[in-house]
């Protein structure tokens, strides 16, 4: 289950490096002198000089262009940028040739200017353009998204699209249950699967899961999503440990 954890007696900051040609890191943040902070991995993103005009990802790699933060709440309420939430998606502007297995070529099943969602902490982070991009493996998106509502994702791979069931409102024996002590559930439906994992032929192998069953899933698994009606979880097949009827 895609989650942060925040642990561990000191920040780690990552020190400066020299540049590489035309390659720069982004200012980092430092802990106060003479303190220790606590707590927090900071990573800074790769910064690419102006003088290079474009960034072409190699072998089975993707860059996309990350959507911007959320910068006020459904209410209006402006936030500040140190809590505003890292988005998940973005748009592919840019593919690899691809992979081989054995004598086959395995090209980006991706297209450019498709909207993806991708697993949560994937991925080399870069400022292009003045924009924020991300270099990751075609593996690492987790499908493609062309609308605001992950009810309609479309899982890539083996990964799957699960609603997740509502949690328990009452205890077997009748006792009503506070939002605090509810258990959060591990069972949810179906809503769509992925064409599946290659196999050394380079072809797909079929997901023997299908869309409307209910599934019982690994319960720390996969990257958790709000919907409109709904939470949603999208995790690989394999997380799944029972077909329940």
């Amino acid at each position: 289950m895609a989650s942060v954890h925040l642990s561990g007696p000191r920040v780690v900051v990552a020190a400066a490096k020299p540049a590489l040609d035309g390659f720069r890191l982004a200012p980092s943040l430092a802990a106060p002198s003479g303190r220790r902070a606590c707590g927090l991995v900071v990573r800074a993103a790769t910064v690419v000089s102006p003088k290079y005009t474009s960034v072409k990802p190699l072998g089975d790699r993707v860059l996309v262009k990350v959507k911007t933060s959320e910068a006020k709440t459904d209410g209006g309420i402006l936030l500040p940028t140190s809590v505003q939430s890292k988005p998940q998606g973005g748009e592919v502007v840019a593919v690899g040739e691809g992979r081989s297995i054995g004598s086959t070529t395995i090209y980006i099943s991706v297209p450019i200017g498709a909207q993806v969602v991708y697993s949560k902490y994937a991925g080399t982070e870069l400022e292009f353009n003045d924009a924020d991009h991300l270099i990751l493996k075609e593996d690492d998106i987790i499908g493609i998204l062309e609308t605001d509502d992950v009810k309609d994702l479309e899982p890539l791979n083996d990964r799957i699209l699960i609603k997740v069931a509502e949690a328990e409102e009452k205890t077997a024996g009748g006792l009503l249950l506070t939002q605090a002590t509810k258990e959060k559930p591990s069972v949810g439906t179906v809503i769509a699967v992925g064409p599946g994992p290659l196999v050394e032929d380079g072809s797909r192998k079929p997901l023997s899961i299908t869309p409307g069953s209910s599934v019982m899933y690994t319960k720390y698994a996969g990257s958790e999503f709000k919907g409109a009606d709904g939470e949603y979880i999208v995790l690989r097949a394999s997380d799944v440990m029972a077909v329940l009827s």
